[in-house]
């Protein structure tokens, strides 16, 4: 090939250059085809560097168009072409994650090395106009001697004293062997674990509540290893809207005994939307938008003022830690919302039960 042209970086700005030497940034026109970790030679006396190894990603989840009612009031990039030109844009420089296609011709699966940088991505595309259904996280799997293998994490942990058992207790739910122990007799103590890639889903937000801030971790990829079986990390189901409205304080109310709610009065929300955590472990249709019946009584100021929790605001890490297998998350410019990928409660009902016939 012939470079058609090379500038080099002065300063703040850029001008042309005939030639440049060690440590000079440049930048080239005339080559399409180039990746980040290629060399550049002459082609008389090629000398080229050893590439670049980067590790294999262990997360995916799947980014399409927003389908829920509520679409297009925030954004204003809102098309499956839009959201795969931004995609396709991320590739070039960022060469640790990975673009598949899917069933769906306006949804994609990404591949990278943990769910915070996915979430990082998506953000990036949030503030920029996006509105984004996210699935979500999942390992990626392999098939090697014909077993499904799962990739593992080594997780090192720094902690005090006195958080030891909680942890302990934490790592066993998600699998995770402990291979070193180590006091360092100050109070504070350091453990390593081999504990699967998706049992770290949603683990970093539940380690920094039960030390109280105070924990240190990191983890980095080491093998595969066969799969280790159901994960059960999540007791809690959800609670979830039968019907489109504004909620109002009456109704969240009465349900607030339920669960954890995650909206406050005035939200608009539709049917299919999660509105709450719910303290059991099945999942609850709700109406959130009932309204107090009027009569010709007159009410008490003790009936006017309605007591609510405050609600829990989900950021984005924080919603995709929580959402399910049939869950997903609706990112737009001004909100997060989670719901249920099939929307209607009779559809949901519907396929429950073909799933399960199925598996009989």
């Amino acid at each position: 090939v012939k470079l058609t042209d090379m500038l080099m970086t002065q300063a703040l700005d850029r001008v042309p250059a005939e030639q440049a030497g060690p440590g000079d940034i440049v930048a080239i026109a005339g080559i399409p085809q180039i990746m980040i970790g290629e060399t550049l030679s002459d082609p008389e006396n090629p000398m080229p560097l050893p590439l670049i190894h980067v590790d294999e990603p262990s997360i995916s989840m799947t980014i399409g168009i927003n389908t829920s009612p509520l679409a297009g009031r925030s954004g204003n990039k809102l098309t499956a072409n839009q959201v795969k030109q931004r995609l396709e844009a991320e590739l070039i420089g960022n060469v640790s994650i990975r673009m598949l296609t899917t069933e769906r011709p306006d949804t994609w699966e990404i591949q990278g090395r943990g769910e915070l940088q996915l979430a990082i991505l998506v953000e990036l595309m949030r503030r920029e106009g996006f509105e984004l259904t996210v699935g979500k996280p999942q390992v990626v799997t392999r098939i090697i001697d014909g077993k499904v293998n799962e990739p593992m994490e080594r997780l090192s942990v720094d902690i005090p004293e006195d958080y030891l058992g909680v942890v302990t207790q934490l790592m066993a739910l998600r699998k995770g062997r402990m291979e070193q122990m180590v006091n360092h007799g100050t109070g504070w103590c350091r453990m390593d674990y081999l504990v699967p890639a998706r049992g770290l889903i949603g683990f970093r937000t539940e380690f920094l509540t039960e030390t109280r801030g105070t924990g240190l971790l990191h983890h980095v990829f080491d093998r595969y290893e066969p799969w280790h079986g159901e994960l059960r990390t999540r007791p809690t189901g959800s609670l979830v809207a039968d019907r489109t409205g504004a909620t109002t304080g009456f109704a969240l109310a009465n349900l607030q005994d339920r669960g954890t709610m995650f909206v406050g009065p005035g939200t608009e929300v539709y049917e299919g939307m999660i509105v709450g955590e719910n303290s059991r472990s099945d999942d609850m249709d709700v109406n959130p938008t009932k309204e107090k019946k009027l009569t010709n009584m007159r009410q008490s100021s003790g009936d006017i003022l309605v007591p609510l929790i405050p609600h829990k605001q989900l950021s984005l890490e924080q919603a995709l830690e929580f959402c399910r297998e049939d869950e997903c998350v609706e990112v737009t410019p001004a909100s997060v919302r989670i719901r249920k990928v099939i929307l209607s409660g009779t559809d949901r009902v519907r396929a429950f039960r073909g799933k399960k016939s199925s598996s009989q």
